[in-house]
Parts: structure tokens; sequence; C-alpha cells
């Protein structure tokens, strides 16, 4: 848990976003489908003690067949609007949630370098959550999710780390809205 004499400035993102897993209830699970930070939000999340009791785990899928393959991304979604768009960052959050049968999912797809085969600009980078859960008169799952757009500035390096934060950070906002 978060020290109460740290100011919130001090907090880092995933130990918010751990924090209000934990407020939730126990046994709520968190998944991340990762693609242009590289692991580096799950690497972050895992940073904090106690993790494992909220997440489940992670899959990089860098490459459009491991997109389709693990994730459960649409070729056609793909085709149609190419890696990094909000389409796939939807379904890769949902597919990952699907596929580790978590509570709440992350994705990040993006551009952190140039690349031959897309106009997109360097730093547009769309992050995914979905939210599943399940009615308790009927037992029916139910699922929503949300991508934001963000665009960031600089080295590839940076860009990973910034995507990264704004991934923490965009989801602690959203699970402090419930």
């Amino acid at each position: 848990m978060t020290n109460p004499k740290k100011k919130a400035s001090e907090v880092t993102p995933e130990q918010r976003l751990a924090d209000l897993i934990r407020g939730l209830g126990a046994g709520i699970k968190l998944s991340v489908a990762e693609s242009c930070t590289g692991g580096l939000v799950a690497s972050r999340i895992t940073d904090i003690a106690g993790s494992s009791k909220y997440f489940e785990g992670g899959v990089v899928a860098y490459s459009n067949d491991l997109k389709r393959s693990l994730l459960g991304v649409k070729a056609a979604t793909l085709k149609a609007h190419g890696a990094v768009s909000e389409e796939v960052a939807a379904e890769m959050a949902a597919g990952v949630a699907k596929k580790t049968k978590a509570h709440i999912a992350l994705s990040l797809t993006g551009m952190a370098s140039p690349a031959d085969d897309t106009e997109k600009p360097v730093g547009t980078v769309y992050i995914g959550i979905t939210i599943r859960t399940t009615v308790k008169k009927s037992g029916e799952r139910k699922e929503s999710s949300f991508v934001r757009l963000f665009n960031f500035k600089g080295s590839r390096k940076s860009i990973k780390r910034q995507s990264a934060t704004a991934a923490l950070t965009t989801l602690a906002d959203f699970l402090e809205g419930l």
C-alpha cells in the first residue's frame, strides 16, 4: 500500500494502480497486451510488491501474426486500419482479457520510431482498456471498452517510457472514476 505520508506527486502510476485494484476487492485480475512498449508496462506493474495478487500477466505481441494468433485481432481489422489504430487497440485489450480471464485489460499499440509501411507519425500511440463484469442475477458477462489516442515526442526510448506511464495513469484514472 501507498505510504500515507507520501505526497500524491511522489506516488508512481503503478503504485496508484495497485492501490486502486486492491481497493476493488479480492480476486480482481489485470492483464496487459503490449506492442510498442515491448513489455515495459508489465515490468512496471511487477515492480510493485504483491502484484501477483492482481496481475495475471501480459502478452508482447509485436508482430501482426502474434496479434492475430494470441490476441484474436482480426486480419480484416489489421488490413483496414493498420496495427497502429483504435480498432486494433480495442481488439488487443478484449483479446487479452478473454485469453487470461482478467476483469481488467490494458493494451498499447503505437509508433515509437519510423516505419516504411505506415504514414502515421512517430509518437502515435493508442491505449485500450477493457473491463469485464458479471451480472449477479443472470450470470451474464458484460464487457465495455474504450481507447484513447496519444501523440508523444522524443526518442524511441522516451516514447516507450511516456507510453507506459500514460497507460498506467489512464487505467488508474478510469478505475478511480468507478
